[in-house]
């Protein structure tokens, strides 16, 4: 995804994290390559632009090639995108793959700039895809060979004719995507993907060239009642943005879009090189996508030559920050994760190209099959699973003498056995939500990747539950969860929980969050069901998954809310339609930490080696 939305306001600069002590060696995956077995810069390029691609159903789409200008037959690498493909991939990097001897394909996607159509966001880049990978297998420079690249939408353009299995397509490398359209990109165990879907989906992909949002007054967008039409407050409408505010739950709609079931993946034959970064907004979809090719994958090739590398990064990846695509560096990055964490990402893709499509033996298949940055160290490590066998899942705690209310209230986080008063309480105003502060956000006009959370702290309706300074390292490596026991005098309401690094210096970083809603207690994707005012109840909240080494002197802190906004949408707390409603109440809320409802989040430590 491209964000071409500037943020309306710079927060301050943080410090970057202090070394570790005698850190282990470093696997970056970009360094430790042997370059003398790539392939070298040998050919001079040729270059066809606006070449119209037909499509079955008489649709041409624009495409530009380079090519080595040489006879002969070549593998070819193709991108297909919504964004411009004269300048979604330089035609200095077409060229560093041509002159080495691949066939650069670039394509505007359907009803995008000098393509053909009408574009309505992953309806038909399963057969778009798998027309032109058999438009390519037949063209007389072509192999039978094809590889694709890209990230976000152009990730997925890969998973969608992945899925519909051309037999000239042989590998892929995607970065910040997943498949799951349905319970990762709009939806989020069926709270509404808010601070995506409107910006990017509502309004920028709204017509056949994306639209500069650049001076938009956000506020009044996002707090557009019903959300469902939000994008007309932007001044568009948008047909695949009603479509989805129309099927909150995973039905008949979301097949042939959504390619999250065992058996989509088990339709997938390629090898996959997977880049993601911590704070991306599709990590979760990411890492199960992952799961499901070693499970299911249709080949063995598919299934072992499956690979997975997560930075320290949000919407973006190779940089040694966690700046977001599309920012200009207009994002005042709050953390520098050190030297070690760029690398050269075409380095990295020519040497699975070289591999996959041109049969050179350079050690790909010996690749860990996965490959993590462990933030606070700030160092790569090489990893044989996931999640790691050496794991101990270990309960945190929270409690406090009733007044957890703001970083200045009495909550703590242990690993003790709840004690004191067994309950906090806060009123949560849906017209004055908590508000965003990065995360694992994408396309918004709000912060993504790790920010100062103090500000957000300082709110009555934000529990804060802390540790004191840790002795040693402690490293957090894993899936993290909030098991939560909580009671509304609404029937319907939202609970959120953050992971939060309090530094020496009182710098509170993010580390990772997640949402449940109460009529989506038992999971997304179908019809809810509303909960009793007043009565306990038990959540699960998925806090996803993180790396995150917290250091000496550093303590660790648990927020507890009930919005996270605009990253999702608001409960408006009435137990109406949450996409079609505009009535508010307050909602007065209950967290139990006490022996008969120990509310704790589950952390999976790493033993120190």
């Amino acid at each position: 995804m491209k964000a071409s939305i500037v943020f309306a306001t710079v927060l301050a600069l943080a410090l970057p994290f202090g070394a570790a002590a005698q850190p282990a060696p470093s696997d970056n995956p970009g360094r430790n390559i042997d370059t003398t077995l790539l392939s070298k810069p040998i050919y001079k390029v040729s270059f066809q632009a606006n070449v119209r691609v037909p499509m079955r159903d008489g649709i041409t789409l624009s495409t530009d090639i380079y090519r080595p200008d040489a006879p002969g037959k070549f593998p070819a690498i193709l991108e297909r995108t919504p964004y411009n493909r004269a300048t979604y991939m330089s035609p200095d990097d077409a060229e560093y793959y041509a002159s080495r001897g691949y066939v650069v394909v670039l394509q505007d996607v359907r009803g995008t700039y000098d393509s053909d159509g009408v574009f309505y966001a992953f309806k038909n880049e399963a057969n778009d895809g798998f027309d032109t990978d058999e438009w390519i297998g037949h063209q007389p420079w072509s192999d039978g060979g094809i590889g694709t690249m890209g990230g976000s939408y152009v990730g997925y353009t890969q998973w969608a004719q992945a899925v519909a299995g051309s037999k000239y397509l042989k590998a892929m490398v995607m970065t910040v995507t997943t498949s799951d359209i349905y319970g990762n990109w709009i939806y989020i165990d069926g709270v509404s993907h808010y601070g995506f879907d409107l910006p990017w989906g509502g309004i920028e992909m709204s017509a056949h060239v994306m639209q500069n949002t650049r001076g938009f007054d956000w506020p009044p967008i996002y707090n557009h009642l019903p959300v469902a039409t939000s994008a007309e407050a932007g001044h568009h409408i948008t047909p695949h943005y009603r479509d989805w505010f129309a099927h909150p739950t995973r039905d008949s709609y979301w097949d042939g879009i959504s390619f999250e079931k065992e058996s989509d993946y088990a339709k997938v034959s390629v090898p996959i090189l997977s880049m993601d970064g911590w704070y991306d907004i599709f990590l979760r979809g990411d890492i199960r996508d992952d799961a499901m090719m070693h499970k299911v994958g249709a080949t063995q090739a598919a299934r072992d030559g499956k690979r997975l590398m997560i930075g320290p990064w949000a919407h973006s990846t190779g940089g040694r920050t966690a700046l977001p695509v599309g920012s200009n560096g207009s994002d005042p990055t709050p953390v520098d994760f050190g030297d070690d964490t760029p690398f050269d990402k075409n380095i990295v893709h020519l040497r699975w190209f070289d591999h996959y499509l041109k049969g050179i033996d350079n050690g790909v298949g010996a690749d860990a099959p996965y490959q993590i940055f462990v933030m606070g160290e700030n160092r790569w490590r090489n990893e044989k699973e996931w999640p790691l066998a050496r794991t101990k899942y270990t309960n945190y705690y929270i409690q406090s003498g009733g007044r957890a209310n703001s970083v200045n209230g009495d909550g703590v986080l242990t690993t003790e056995q709840p004690k004191g008063s067994d309950s906090d309480k806060f009123s949560y105003n849906p017209a004055n939500p908590t508000p965003t502060m990065g995360g694992n956000v994408c396309c918004s006009n709000v912060p993504s990747g790790p920010w100062d959370q103090r500000a957000v702290e300082r709110r009555d309706d934000v529990l804060v539950y802390t540790t004191e300074p840790v002795a040693k390292k402690t490293e957090i490596t894993g899936p993290v969860k909030m098991e939560l026991y909580a009671a509304s005098s609404a029937k319907d309401t939202d609970f959120t929980a953050k992971l939060v690094d309090v530094r020496p210096d009182g710098y509170a970083q993010n580390i990772q969050s997640g949402i449940v809603r109460a009529r989506f207690r038992d999971g997304g994707g179908k019809p809810g069901q509303l909960i009793d005012p007043g009565k306990v109840y038990a959540y699960t909240i998925d806090m996803w998954a993180t790396s995150y080494a917290l250091l000496p002197g550093h303590r660790l802190r648990l927020e507890v809310s009930s919005s996270d906004f605009p990253r999702f949408d608001r409960n408006l707390n009435t137990g109406e339609d949450p996409n079609t409603g505009t009535r508010m109440l307050v909602a007065n809320q209950t967290i139990y930490h006490s022996s008969r409802y120990p509310s704790h989040v589950v952390l999976p430590l790493i033993p120190d080696n």
